[in-house]
Formats: structure tokens, C-alpha cells, sequence
């Protein structure tokens, strides 16, 4: 294992470990790396990671701190990776997502205010008024899907799930531009899954979140056939 390995692993462990608690200020950089037995230059290199990975944050002409770990500053790297999803591996993600949002939907039945019912009945009535508007509809799509996700009540799960849609929403901005009937068609599912929700029945949430994940798959794979030539097979 690589010097810098040693010393990300090191550094890693006393934030896990609770000695840097979220919001600490790690001691000056000579201290530290002196307490972790490497030089300064590894030290510089795993503070570098570390801050890249969004449990450490340089503040300039004060210190390094250790952020608040949350989930959503954490998994922050899984939406910049998704983002660099193009053509057939989009499909990818929507595949990832069909496996984890019925299940979040279902769990979000058990757990959903009246104050998150109120904004999931205001964007899906956002829906209709821009069903016209591609850019507008998928806007409001995403954030309906968004509290869905919020309302379970795991920001890890939540964060994971607002990662993963981002790539995909280009995709399906094209998807209402391009094929007939498309928002009529998403706006009847996104119905089906706010009756589920408004009823907290979560075997109902999940069939119907279900549907619309696998009716979105299946609309942006014929996009994406028909602009890359010979299809990829199918799962």
C-alpha cells in the first residue's frame, strides 16, 4: 500500500472513529502528521482525498475542519459520476433506480406527512399545467420524486436516489419532447403513485413506482435505440 494510502486509511480512521468529530478542527498540519508518523507531504495528499470526498473542508487562512457528514455532502460523488452517464448506460442507472425506488416509495407510504402530501399534490398540479413544457414538466417530475425520496425519512437513501435521477433527466426532457403522449402518460402514473401514497398503502406504492420506473426505462431505451443504431440487448 502506497504511502498516501496509509495516510487517507489513518486520517479516515480518526474521523470514523469519532476522535475528529463533525465540525472539529484538525490540529496544524506539522502536529498531525507527526501523530500519524508520515511526512507533510503525505499528510497534504490525504487531507487532498479527503476533502474530495467531502469529509474534510480547507478553509483558507483557518484550518481544516472536518464537515458535518452528512449524507447528502457524502454521496455527493455518486451524482458527479452518474452524470457522466451517456446513450445505453443511462439505462444503466434507470436500472439501479427501478431496484431502489418502488422500495423507497413504499417505505415513504408509511412515513409521509400531510405537509409532503400537500407538495407532492403541488407539483403534480405544476404537472399539469406544463405538460406542454418539457422543461418545466420534468422540473417538477424530479422534485415530486424528490420528496418522495425525502419522506422516507433515510437522507441516505434519499441522497442516493437524488444522485442517481440527475443524469437521467436530460433523457427524459427529450423523451416528453419527442414521443406522443408521453406526459399524459407520466402524469396519470405520477396520479396512481400520489393515490397510493395519500391512502399510506405501501404495497400499492411500491406496484404503482414500479410501473413508472419500468414504463420510463423502457421509453428511454427506445430513444436511445433509435439514435445509436443496433440495440443493446435487453435485460
Amino acid at each position: 500500500m502506497r504511502i498516501t494510502d496509509i495516510a487517507i486509511e489513518r486520517l479516515r480512521e480518526l474521523i470514523v472513529s469519532g476522535v475528529f468529530p463533525p465540525g472539529a478542527r484538525l490540529p496544524p498540519e506539522t502536529e498531525l502528521a507527526q501523530q500519524l508518523g508520515i511526512s507533510r507531504g503525505s499528510m497534504r495528499e490525504a487531507v487532498r482525498a479527503l476533502t474530495h470526498a467531502q469529509m474534510l473542508s480547507v478553509r483558507r487562512g483557518d484550518g481544516t475542519y472536518v464537515t458535518d457528514l452528512q449524507p447528502e455532502e457524502l454521496l455527493r460523488g455518486i451524482g458527479f459520476a452518474a452524470q457522466l452517464a451517456r446513450n445505453d448506460t443511462v439505462l444503466d442507472v434507470i436500472e439501479v433506480r427501478r431496484l431502489l425506488e418502488p422500495a423507497a416509495t413504499a417505505l415513504a407510504a408509511l412515513r409521509m406527512s400531510d405537509e409532503a402530501l400537500d407538495t407532492l399534490r403541488t407539483h403534480l398540479e405544476a404537472m399539469r399545467r406544463t405538460a406542454g413544457d418539457p422543461e418545466s414538466f420534468v422540473e417538477h417530475d424530479a422534485a415530486f420524486h424528490n420528496c418522495i425520496a425525502e419522506s422516507t425519512g433515510n437522507m441516505w437513501l434519499a441522497a442516493v436516489l437524488r444522485g442517481l435521477a440527475d443524469p437521467t433527466i436530460r433523457s427524459r426532457r427529450l423523451r416528453v419532447a419527442s414521443q406522443e403522449d408521453v406526459s399524459q402518460l407520466t402524469l396519470r402514473q405520477h396520479e396512481d403513485i400520489f393515490n397510493a401514497l395519500l391512502e399510506h398503502d405501501p404495497a400499492l406504492a411500491e406496484a404503482t413506482a414500479l410501473a413508472h420506473v419500468h414504463s420510463t426505462q423502457r421509453g428511454l431505451r427506445a430513444i436511445l435505440d433509435e439514435s445509436a443504431g443496433p440495440a443493446r440487448p435487453h435485460p
